[in-house]
C-alpha cells in the first residue's frame, strides 16, 4: 500500500556541470498467480527491455513462491532479474538491492501471521562509503588479461624457433665437435634467453607504468616482479622442453604461436568462467592451471581484478596479505609455476642429453633389454666348433706393431695413435650386434694427411666419432698428442678441428663472428684471439674486399667452404679431421682449398675421409682403404697403385652385335690366362691385363687384328688408377672377411 506523501521531486547533478529533477512516485503492485517457477522467471525476463522483440520494458519488481510457506516455517523463492546489472557497460557489476526484496517477504510473512505492527528487519553488510574518484577509462579495462598474457608469451615462439633452428642445422653438434659440453651450452643459452626476456618484460611494464595502465600502477611490483620472473624462467624451460620434440623450424614456429594464442583464448573463453564460478571446485581450478598458459593467465587474471577493485575504490590493488584471501588463485600460480619451473628444467635435460628417453620412444626403451657386448653370454651349440684364423694384410698388420711399439716404448711424439680400436652398438630387439670399428691402429706423425677410403657404411664416421669425442669406445682408445681419448678429451678439444661434410654455419653471422666464437672455445682471449682470427681469415682469402665481416648468407659455396676450413683450423690445432672438404665446389675452388689444405699440414696432422680418388692422390700421404670397421691396405698412393694395380686397363668400343666377336678375338691373341673381361655394356668392353705379361706390342697387334675383321669405333689402354684400386680391394674385402 502506498502511503500518503509518497510521491516527491528529487534534483540531482549528473556529470558535475547538468542539473536535473526526477520525479519518484509509489506505485500500487497488484499480485499476479503463476502455476510453476518456470512462468514466473518467462513473466520477468519477458518485462525486461532484452528478452522480448520490441525491445521495451515492463518490468517486474520481484517474484516470490511462499507455496513451502507454513505458520512454524517461514520459506520463500525470490526471482529478481539481474541480467541488467552486467549489461550496463560497466567493467564492475551493478549492486542489486536485493535485501530490500527480501525484507518485504519477510515483513509480509510477519504482518500475515502477527499483526500489522510485528515488524522484523533483516541487516546486511555493505561496504564502508569512499571518497568520490573521478571516472576515467583506463587501458586495462579494454585490454583485460587476454592482452597481457600473449604478451607476455610472445617471446615463447622466438625462443623454441632458435634452439630448433640450431638443431635442424646441426649447428649444435658442430659446438660439440669443437668441444662446448651440454651444461655450459646449457647454461649460455639459458643465460642469453634469460636477459632477453627481463630486458623485454622491464621495458613492457615500465611502459605499462608510464601510460597509466593501473595492472602496472596500483599493484606490488614486488609481487609484479616475482610473478613475471618466475613466468619467463618457466617459459624459457617449457622452449628447451618442446625443442627435444621438433627438427623442423617451421613446425615448431607453428606450433609455438598455436599454444600462446590457444592457452590465452581457452583461458578467456574457458578457465575465466570457471574462476568467477565460486561453486566450481578449487581442485579442478589447480588441476587447469597445470598448463603453463593457464597459470599465467590465472595471475594476470587476479592482477587485472585487483587493480579495478582498487581503481574503483580508491586503494591500492594487490599486496602481499592479499595472497592469504581464500579467493585470491595467485599463490596457486606461484606455486604451481615454480615448481613445474624445477621440474620441467630436469625433465628437458635429460630429454637433451639423452633423446632416447623421449616420452614416444620411452615404454620402448623400458621394455627393450639392452646388454652391451661384454654382458652377453657366448651362445655355442653343442658339437660345432669355430677356428679364428688371423689373415690381416701385411701392410696392416706392420701397422698394428708399429703402434705396439710405440706405446711400449711411451714414444709419443706421433701426433695420433690409434690402438685396436672398436666400436659395436648393441643390438635391438632381437637383432645381433653392430660392429662398426673392428679393432682399428693407426700412427700418425705432423705434417701428414692420412686419407681414408671406404664405401657407405663402412664405420668411418663412428671412428671420427670417437676421436672427437661424440662416442665412446667400445675397447681400446686413441692418444692425441700424447692425451689419452679416454681420460683428457676436455684437454683434447683446445688440440683438434673439425670440418664436416657439410657446412654448418649461422646464417645471421659474419664470418669473423665465426671465427671469433671457435676461437673462444679453442681459449683464445683478447690480442691473441684477434690475430688469429685476422691470419685465418687471410690463409682462407676471406679477408680481403671485407668478405670476413659479410654476414654468410651471402657467401657462395666455396666461400663457406673455405671458412669452415678456417674454423677447423683456427688456433693452430695438433690433429685435423676433414670430411669430404671438397664436396661440391668448382674446379677452381677444390684447387684453391686444396691449396689451404696443404700448406695447413706443414703444423698438425690431418685425417681426411673422402669418396674422391683425385682429391685422396693429391692431398694424402698415406691412404688407407677402410671396409666393414677394418683396414684392408695402408699405404701411399703409389705404392697401392703398385701392388693392388699392377695391371692395365684396355677399352675397346664397337658395334653390339660384335661385341662377342671382340671378346674371342682379343683373349686369343692375348691368351686365355692373361686378358680377363671386366665390363661390358653396349659394345663398350673393358679387359684387365697383367703388366708384366703383356707387353704393349702385343695389345696394338690385337686391336689391330679385330679391326680387320669388324669396325672399332674406340679403343685406349691406361695404367690402372686408384679408384681401379679401390674397386678391387673392395671386392676382395667380401671374401676376406669371411674367412678371417
Amino acid at each position: 500500500m502506498c502511503s500518503n506523501h509518497s510521491a516527491y521531486w528529487i534534483h540531482a547533478i549528473f556529470q558535475e556541470t547538468l542539473m536535473g529533477s526526477h520525479w519518484n512516485q509509489c506505485v500500487q503492485a497488484l499480485p499476479l498467480w503463476c502455476d510453476n517457477p518456470s512462468v514466473i522467471n518467462h513473466h520477468m525476463f519477458k518485462g525486461y527491455k532484452g528478452g522480448n522483440k520490441r525491445r521495451r520494458s515492463n518490468e517486474f519488481l520481484a517474484g516470490y513462491d511462499f507455496l513451502d510457506t507454513s505458520k512454524r516455517h517461514f520459506h520463500v523463492y525470490v526471482w529478481y532479474n539481474s541480467s541488467f546489472s552486467r549489461d550496463n557497460g560497466h567493467h564492475s557489476m551493478t549492486v542489486l538491492r536485493v535485501a530490500r526484496l527480501v525484507n518485504m517477504a519477510s515483513t509480509a510473512y510477519l504482518n500475515l501471521f502477527g499483526g500489522q505492527n510485528v515488524e522484523m528487519r533483516l541487516e546486511y553488510l555493505k561496504e564502508m562509503p569512499k571518497a568520490a574518484t573521478p571516472m576515467r577509462l583506463d587501458l586495462t579495462t579494454l585490454l583485460d588479461a587476454l592482452f597481457f598474457t600473449w604478451t607476455v608469451q610472445l617471446l615463447l615462439p622466438v625462443i623454441l624457433t632458435y634452439l630448433v633452428y640450431e638443431k635442424e642445422q646441426r649447428l649444435r653438434l658442430m659446438m660439440k665437435m669443437h668441444g662446448l659440453k651440454d651444461a655450459p651450452y646449457w647454461l649460455i643459452s639459458y643465460a642469453y634467453f634469460l636477459s632477453l626476456s627481463t630486458a623485454y618484460m622491464f621495458f613492457f611494464m615500465i611502459s605499462g607504468f608510464a601510460i597509466g595502465l593501473d595492472i602496472f600502477r596500483l599493484n606490488s611490483y614486488s609481487i609484479q616482479s616475482l610473478f613475471y620472473f618466475i613466468c619467463l624462467n618457466l617459459q624459457i624451460v617449457l622452449a628447451f622442453l618442446l625443442a627435444s620434440f621438433f627438427s623442423s623450424v617451421k613446425i615448431a614456429t607453428v606450433i609455438g604461436y598455436i599454444y600462446v594464442f590457444g592457452s590465452s583464448l581457452l583461458g578467456e573463453a574457458l578457465l575465466k568462467i570457471f574462476i568467477e564460478d565460486a561453486t566450481f571446485p578449487r581442485m579442478w581450478l589447480v588441476i587447469m592451471e597445470l598448463v603453463p598458459g593457464f597459470s599465467l593467465y590465472r595471475g594476470v587474471y587476479e592482477l587485472s581484478e585487483y587493480a579495478a577493485a582498487g581503481r574503483n575504490m580508491g586503494k591500492p590493488g594487490m599486496r602481499w596479505a592479499d595472497l592469504n584471501d581464500p579467493v585470491n588463485g595467485m599463490k596457486d600460480a606461484f606455486i604451481l609455476m615454480s615448481t613445474e619451473w624445477i621440474i620441467l628444467l630436469l625433465v628437458a635435460f635429460l630429454l637433451d642429453h639423452r633423446p632416447e628417453w623421449q616420452p614416444l620412444f620411452l615404454f620402448g626403451f623400458l621394455s627393450t633389454k639392452h646388454s652391451s657386448p661384454s654382458e652377453k653370454p657366448n651362445k655355442l651349440k653343442r658339437g660345432s666348433r669355430k677356428v679364428h684364423v688371423d689373415m690381416t694384410k701385411p701392410d696392416v698388420f706392420l701397422e698394428r706393431k708399429l703402434v705396439k711399439r710405440l706405446l711400449k716404448d711411451m714414444d709419443m711424439k706421433n701426433m695420433i695413435i690409434c690402438h685396436n680400436l672398436k666400436k659395436v652398438y648393441p643390438g635391438k630387439n632381437g637383432n645381433p650386434d653392430k660392429h662398426a670399428v673392428r679393432g682399428l691402429s693407426l700412427a700418425l706423425r705432423k705434417g701428414q694427411c692420412f686419407g681414408m677410403l671406404g664405401p657407405n657404411g663402412a664405420g668411418k664416421t663412428s671412428f671420427i666419432n670417437m676421436m672427437i669425442g661424440l662416442l665412446k669406445p667400445t675397447y681400446g682408445t686413441a692418444y692425441i698428442h700424447g692425451m689419452d681419448l679416454r681420460t683428457d678429451m676436455n684437454e683434447i678439444y683446445a688440440n683438434i678441428g673439425v670440418c664436416p661434410q657439410h657446412d654448418l654455419l649461422w646464417e645471421t653471422l659474419t664470418g669473423r663472428e665465426h671465427l671469433m666464437f671457435y676461437g673462444r672455445m679453442k681459449n683464445l682471449t683478447g690480442a691473441a684471439l684477434t690475430q688469429a682470427v685476422e691470419d685465418s681469415l687471410k690463409s682462407v682469402n676471406l679477408f680481403h674486399s671485407g668478405f670476413g665481416d659479410k654476414s654468410v648468407s651471402k657467401y657462395s659455396g666455396g666461400m663457406k667452404r673455405r671458412l669452415s676450413v678456417a674454423i677447423a683450423l683456427i688456433g693452430n690445432p695438433k690433429v685435423v679431421y676433414m670430411d669430404e672438404p671438397s664436396t661440391g665446389l668448382d674446379s677452381r675452388s677444390r684447387n684453391d682449398l686444396w691449396s689451404i689444405i696443404k700448406r695447413a699440414k706443414k703444423d698438425c696432422a690431418i685425417i681426411l675421409t673422402t669418396h674422391s680418388m683425385e682429391e685422396a692422390e693429391e692431398l694424402c700421404d698415406r691412404i688407407g682403404i677402410f671396409i666393414n670397421g677394418n683396414f684392408h691396405c695402408i699405404g701411399t698412393p703409389k705404392e697401392l697403385k703398385a701392388r693392388y694395380g699392377g695391371t692395365r686397363i684396355l677399352t675397346i668400343t664397337t658395334a653390339p652385335e660384335h661385341e662377342a666377336a671382340a671378346e674371342r678375338l682379343l683373349v686369343s691373341h692375348l691368351s686365355p690366362g692373361c686378358a680377363t673381361r671386366i665390363y661390358g655394356v653396349s659394345g663398350t668392353q673393358k679387359f684387365l691385363l697383367p703388366r708384366q705379361e703383356v707387353a704393349l706390342g702385343r695389345v696394338f697387334g690385337a686391336v689391330e687384328a679385330a679391326r680387320r675383321s669388324f669396325p672399332v669405333l674406340g679403343w685406349g689402354v691406361a695404367d690402372a688408377t686408384l679408384e681401379d684400386v679401390f674397386v678391387r680391394v673392395a671386392k676382395e674385402a667380401r671374401a676376406f672377411d669371411v674367412l678371417s
